[in-house]
């Protein structure tokens, strides 16, 4: 009975054993097991390995063309949209964008008619009266600077009280004065739009600047100390509190207005430089009027009273600049 015993023990064990053991024997010869479960010689073994490599190496380059396809390839549809989105939020929302995809990118011919009716209507720039309400005529005892703005003739031949001189060359609108009067703010920021601005002080900026703007004792006694004081300009707030160095922050503009050399230097210095491009002058010696710096002194944004916060990008500005850059054709 014993004997029958043991030999149904040495039974199960062995059993067990064979159950456990080719596992092992997987694990610590894997390559062998495979090729003897597959029944394939290591040689074969190896050129199916080299054609899965290659396999592989063409899907590789299958996903790198793919990779070059899309790169190549502009994004369309809503997954371009998306991804101008993410980059620019208002691209969804504001008037500016909304004209500049409808219109501008598309240079769509913009008629006179239009330029008329923004002629006639108040609010049409910002919250103002019309802008033939003061230009009407080219006689200047009936009309601002004999400016004639309700006809197209008028508006291409611009204000006839002297100094005479166009709003703008066709083609050109970067550079119009129309632009100029319908965007800049007159500073001092917030100043009122009928500050006198033939004063003394202002005389002095220019007569600074049409004797060649020079870093003279003129300069220092009688030009740099008035953008220190807050009412040198019809204003509250001196030049220097908003334009006190080239950098940006803590000056608007990058504008430096403590010192010759931050104000020969110019606006912008250091987002032009990223550019490649240099600052933006703000004087040019011997032409106060071609100076910007003069300008912002004596020349008051339209329509007169307009806010300055009021928005410097406004559609019809927009419109109206295309309209110039068009040709500023009368049919």
């Amino acid at each position: 009975m014993r004997a029958l015993l043991a030999l149904a023990v040495i039974g199960a064990l062995g059993i067990g054993m064979a159950g456990i053991l080719p596992a092992f024997a997987q694990e610590d010869g894997e390559a062998d097991q495979s090729n003897t479960t597959t029944g394939m010689s290591p040689a074969t073994e190896a050129d199916d390995d080299e054609e899965n490599d290659e396999g592989d190496e063409d899907e590789d380059e299958d996903e790198d063309e793919d990779e070059e396809d899309q790169s190549s390839n502009p994004l369309t549809g809503l997954e371009a949209y998306y991804q101008k989105l993410d980059s620019e939020p208002a691209y969804a929302s504001s008037l500016e964008a909304a004209v500049a995809k409808l219109v501008q990118n598309r240079d769509i011919a913009i008629p006179y008619d239009y330029i008329a009716t923004l002629m006639r209507i108040p609010n049409a720039f910002g919250e103002g009266a019309a802008c033939v309400v003061c230009h009407s005529s080219s006689d200047p005892e009936h009309s601002y600077r004999g400016l004639d703005l309700t006809t197209c003739e008028g508006i291409k031949t611009g204000s006839t009280e002297p100094p005479a001189r166009p709003l703008f060359e066709p083609g050109n609108a970067a550079e119009s004065l129309l632009q100029r009067r319908l965007r800049d703010n007159r500073m001092p920021y917030g100043v009122a739009f009928d500050a006198p601005t033939d004063t003394s002080h202002i005389r002095a900026i220019e007569t600074w600047i049409d004797d060649g703007a020079n870093n003279d004792e003129f300069f220092q006694q009688e030009v740099l100390p008035l953008f220190e004081d807050p009412r040198a300009f019809g204003g509250l707030l001196a030049c220097t509190e908003c334009h006190l160095s080239n950098q940006e922050p803590p000056s608007f503009h990058e504008l430096d207005l403590t010192s010759y050399e931050g104000i020969m230097l110019g606006a912008d210095s250091v987002a032009k430089a990223e550019e490649g491009l240099p600052p933006v002058p703000i004087v040019v010696p011997g032409d106060a009027a071609a100076s910007r710096l003069y300008q912002r002194l004596t020349e008051n944004r339209m329509p007169a009273g307009i806010e300055p916060s009021e928005n410097r990008d406004h559609p019809n500005i927009q419109i109206m600049m295309q309209w110039i850059d068009q040709g500023a054709s009368c049919d």
